[in-house]
Parts: structure tokens; sequence; C-alpha cells
């Protein structure tokens, strides 16, 4: 797909129609005896309701012959007994089927939530967030509405249409013969939908997520289009994309229009074949006036299954175009677990990066040919201008892209997402919904509350996290107990310390603290780093002069790299934003920064620049410290599969 600027979209994958009825019937195979059960029941519940002409023909049988009204009693009785029991059955019938299909539904939710989150997110920046947004909510609302309503519906419709036809050719076969004359109109209707439905419904798929990737993009930059006035242009776009969404729907309404009109055709032509057929067998007294009648009535007992199956045929094709859409991204390998043949890793692990470029959109690599070694227990700052790479290389270090060229090797292996070698905390950090000890119990779901309190004081957040109404059980997030940037902060940093990985990767994880809270966060990095390898793209340079390196970026290449003290000497780019950084600053709070301490005051160099990374917001404060001791090694353990917060933005 191509979008507005000419770029093209590289959607995740859509499932063929072969593969999408192996998906079906792999769902449905655990539940072999529920559905056996209900089919069952629906064949009896058909069954019993086909009495109904037959005895209705008796009546008409009795009044043409004049029989005393008594002759109607039992007649009339059957059939009330009839209603009972077709109603029960059909009400069994139909639970047991709801039941199938929302179990398998519930499965297919299951394997898409579980193979999107595993998704690499390179493939899906790729694929744009929109494209995953419309599988989320508008396929899985399609596919969930036609469990709920068209699968049950369908299944009785197809047993009344087989067991009907099958009760008029017990009438006389010459019924049944006159009943087929409308199944080559109604067959060629419903090829000629199907022909026209599934291409038409996939297309809306893609054109309704295009449209919603552009509303992501136009709402989720909202200030940056304001600020370079561009409401106009995207306007223009949102309505583009909208009108093209609309034709299609309205393409679709059209198509059922069609449809309708050709379905009441072959209606009207089958009755009257089976009325003439009535005639001309009550003439010659092949059969009564009754026997015709119900022939008559059972034809017309066909309009309802026969429309409700034909025109489910709308809610089906949506949906089973939606469920390709589901069974694409269920189908997508996920990224290969470099851990799991790996041995378990007992003490921080080393970082080898050699010869590494990466791009986000092919030939405008961001990275060019990096060379990086951490060795381990050590601490790295990277230091550089927004845009250097620094995102990029700590992505590529904690497994979140794999890299064009060149590899990238932690402990000997390629990293992967799942956390259990690489925890990654950045400044976007999300607070999930839900009692506070839940969002903590994510990184380690056995952890007690004890581990719970530990983890919180570690980080300094024990004591705030007491006064909330219910403490630890305080509903947070959405629509529950609001909490500030600092705070939320403090939750990555203390489900880190729970999850307990041999590397972190911290991503200017305190550069949104407010100045009261910036020293706050600095020692609950701190504490978190401490006995690990460690990853920091450094906002405020104290956090660079209390690492063991520091590595300067420029323009996706590494420029320079060394200790605080040595790229001092050196005098190079390092130098000269340390002098703008500490020249707004007293000659006490600088030379306690050189010394590996983070003076109080403000982090922004003179002239109101951002320093290393920028990012700092304004005021913003850094915690004064002592130098940083040296590591300790951690105890021999495997770490949780649990994986802290994860940026998605590219820089």
């Amino acid at each position: 797909m191509t979008t507005e600027d000419g770029t093209e979209r590289d959607l995740l994958p859509t499932a063929t129609p072969a593969r999408t009825r192996a998906a079906v019937r792999e769902l449905l195979r655990p539940h072999r005896v529920l559905a056996g059960a209900g089919f069952a029941v629906l064949v009896v519940a058909t069954a019993v309701g086909l009495l109904t002409q037959p005895l209705l023909g008796r009546i008409v049988d009795l009044v043409t012959r004049h029989r005393s009204p008594d002759a109607l009693t039992w007649p009339v009785l059957a059939l009330a007994g009839i209603a009972l029991v077709q109603g029960a059955s059909t009400a069994w019938g139909m639970a047991l089927v709801s039941r199938l299909g929302e179990t398998a539904l519930a499965r297919l939710r299951e394997l898409f939530v579980e193979r999107a989150l595993s998704l690499p997110l390179d493939r899906v920046e790729r694929a744009g967030s929109g494209d995953l947004n419309a599988r989320v909510t508008r396929d899985v609302s399609r596919v969930a509405e036609a469990v709920r309503t068209a699968l049950p519906e369908l299944a009785r419709s197809g047993l009344s249409i087989v067991l009907t036809l099958g009760a008029l050719a017990l009438l006389d076969w010459r019924f049944l013969v006159a009943a087929l004359v409308a199944v080559p109109v109604q067959a060629w209707t419903a090829r000629w939908y199907v022909r026209h439905a599934v291409p038409l419904y996939a297309r809306e798929r893609i054109v309704t997520g295009a449209q919603q990737q552009q509303l992501l993009d136009t709402i989720g930059g909202a200030r940056t289009v304001r600020a370079y006035g561009l409401q106009a242009e995207h306007d223009r776009r949102v309505t583009a994309r909208s009108r093209a969404a609309v034709d299609l729907t309205m393409r679709g309404v059209r198509l059922v229009l069609r449809f309708y009109g050709r379905l009441h055709v072959a209606e009207y032509l089958g009755l009257a074949a089976v009325l003439l057929t009535g005639f001309l067998l009550v003439r010659d007294d092949a059969v009564s006036v009754g026997t015709a009648t119900a022939a008559a009535l059972y034809f017309h007992s066909l309009f309802t299954p026969v429309n409700t199956a034909l025109v489910l045929l709308d809610d089906a094709q949506s949906a089973t175009a939606g469920l390709a859409r589901l069974v694409g991204v269920v189908d997508v390998r996920a990224e290969e677990d470099a851990a799991d043949g790996a041995a378990p890793v007992t003490g921080p692990p080393g970082v080898v990066v050699s010869g590494v470029t990466h791009a986000y959109v092919p030939g405008r690599p961001v990275l060019h040919g990096v060379d990086l070694e951490v060795r381990p227990g050590e601490r790295v700052a990277l230091v550089g201008a927004s845009g250097a790479g620094k995102t990029t290389l700590a992505k590529l270090v904690a497994g979140l892209h794999r890299a064009e060229s060149g590899s990238v090797l932690v402990g000997g292996a390629e990293p992967d997402a799942s956390g259990r070698l690489v925890g990654l905390v950045t400044q976007e950090v999300h607070v999930f919904a839900g009692p506070l000890a839940e969002d903590l119990r994510l990184a380690r779901p056995d952890a007690d509350e004890a581990e719970l309190r530990e983890a919180l004081a570690a980080v300094g957040a024990l004591e705030w996290v007491e006064r909330l109404p219910e403490g630890l059980d305080t509903v947070v997030g959405e629509g529950g107990h609001r909490l500030t940037t600092d705070r939320a902060q403090q939750l990555a940093l203390a489900r880190l310390l729970l999850a307990d990985p041999p590397l972190v990767v911290l991503d200017e994880a305190t550069a949104e603290a407010g100045s009261s809270g910036a020293r706050v966060l600095d020692e609950a990095a701190e504490r978190a780093l401490r006995g690990r390898t460690a990853l920091v793209v450094a906002h405020r340079l104290g956090q660079a002069a209390a690492a063991d390196r520091v590595v300067v970026m420029d323009a996706g290449r590494i420029v320079e790299q060394g200790t605080h003290e040595e790229l001092l000497a050196a005098g190079g780019a390092y130098a000269t934003l340390w002098r703008a950084w500490s020249g707004s600053r007293s000659p006490g709070e600088s030379v306690r920064a050189a010394e590996g301490g983070v003076p109080a005051g403000d982090a922004t160099p003179a002239g109101g620049g951002t320093p290393a990374g920028g990012n700092t917001p304004a005021g913003g404060r850094v915690p004064a410290a002592k130098s940083r001791p040296a590591p300790v090694p951690p105890p021999s353990s495997t770490p949780s599969p649990a994986q802290p917060e994860i940026s998605e933005a590219p820089r």
C-alpha cells in the first residue's frame, strides 16, 4: 500500500482462504464433542419443527372432508406439543453452538494477542500502527459479531434447508423437483455475491486501516501539525482517506441491495413451480389438497432459512475477511528466542556490537558501521545530540530491532525482546490499569507483598504508595488513581528490580522528571543499575560523568569514547559539551560532578541548550551523589522473563 507521501506501507500479512479454513478447523478440533452435541440437538429441533406442515395439511384435509370439529383436537394439541419441544431443543442447540463459537473465538483472541505482542517492532512500524489497530478493533469485532449471531443462525438455517427438502421428497418427489427450480438462481446469486464481496471487504479493511493510521498520525502529532501550520494538509489527508472508506462502504450497500433483489426473484419462481405442481397433482388425484398445502407450506418455510443463510453471507464474508487478517498475524513467525538455547546467565553479561548499520527506512541509515564493546558489569553512557542514533543503538542492544547488517551479541547470544537478558526503561512509561500490586507483578508474577515493598523502597516509592487510599491495592492507570510522571517512572524502575535482568538499558529514563523529582529518580536509577551491566542514554552530563565510560555519538557514528577524565583531556566534542554544561555552575558543583557526583543545580547548559541529547525539562535538576561504587555481581539466578517498559518511537 502507498501512503500520501509516496512511501510504500508494508502491511501485515493476510491469510489465504485455504489457510483461513485450516485455522478454523484447528480452532474447532479440540471441541469436537461440543460441536457434535450442538449439531445433534439442532437436527432434533429442526426435525420436530418439520412435523408442523403435515399436521396443517391434515387439518386442511379434515376440513375439506367436512369432519366434525372433534377430529381437529389431536392435530391442534400435537401442534402445541411440537412448538414446546422445538422451542426448547432449538434454544439448547443454539446455546451449544454459541458456546462452541465463543470458545474458539477466545482462543483466537489469545493467539492473536500473543503473536501481536511478539511481533518485531520494526515490522509493526513498517506496517503502521493503524493496520494493527484496525485488526485489533474492527476485525476482532466483526469476527465476534459473526460468531455470536451468524454462526448459530447459519447452522440452524443449513439444517432447516436440508431437512425441509427431504420432507418435500417424502411428500412426493415431484414437489422436490419443483422446489429445486429456485436453486440455480440462488446458487448463481450466491456465487456472484461471493465473487464481488470478498475482494470488496478485503479492500475495505485495508482502506479502513489507512484511515485509522492517518487519524493516529494527525492526533498524535497535533502539536507539530499546529506548530508548522499543517492543519489544511492533514485535513485533506483525513478527508481523502475517509471518503475512500465511505465509497467502499456504499459500494458494499449497493452490492447487498442487488443481492436481495435477485433472492426475491428466486423465491417467487420456486413458489410458483411448487403451487403449479400441487395443482396438477391434485387434479390427477395423485395427492390430496392437504398434501399439496403441506408442500406449499414447506417451500414457504424455506424462505426464512434460505434468506437467512444467504443474507448472512454478507456478515460471513465480512467476518471471513477480518478472520483472514487475524490469522495472517497469528501465522507470522515470531522472533526466534535467542536465549532459549543458551546457558543461563549467572552474572552481568557483556555486550559486543560489531559493524552495525541500521535503517528504519530503506536507503536512509541511522547507524553507520558502529562498533562497541561493553564489558560485564560496566556502565556505559551514550551521549550525543538528538538524532545521533543513541536510542536506536539502545533498542538494538535491547533486542527490539534486528540490525540491518552487522551483529549485536549480549552474553554471546543475540538479544531478544523477552526481557530474559535485557531490561529496558524509557522516558515513555505506561501505568497498567488495575491494582498497583498487579502492575508490579507483571514483572514477576510470583512476587509476594514483601518483595513488592522491597522493590518500591529501593526506588524511593514505598512512602507515597503507603499513603494511597488502599496502598498496594489502589487501582491505578486508566479510570483509577492518577500518578504523576515521576511516580510512574518509579514504578517502571521497581518493575525492573523485580524482573532482575542482568543487563539494563536506560533510555533517558529520568528525562521527564521535574526538578523536584529528578533527584529521586536518579537515585532510584542508581540503585537499579547497581551490580548490572548497563547502557545509559544520558540526558544530563552528570549521568555521563558517573559512568565507567562515555561514548559520544554523532550522525549515527561513534566519534569519541573513554572515561570522563580522558575525554575532557582530549578536548573534543565531549569536552565542549561539558564546558557548556558546567559554565553556568559554581566551581564546587562542577568539581562534584567531575568526581562522579551530580550537582543538584539546573542541568541545562549556558544559553538554554540541552546537553548530550536533550529532553531535559525546563528547570530540570539532577541529584548530587558520591562516586558510583564498583558493581556488585548479582546472585546466580535466571532472570524473570518479564519485560519492563518498551518505547516504540524511533529516534
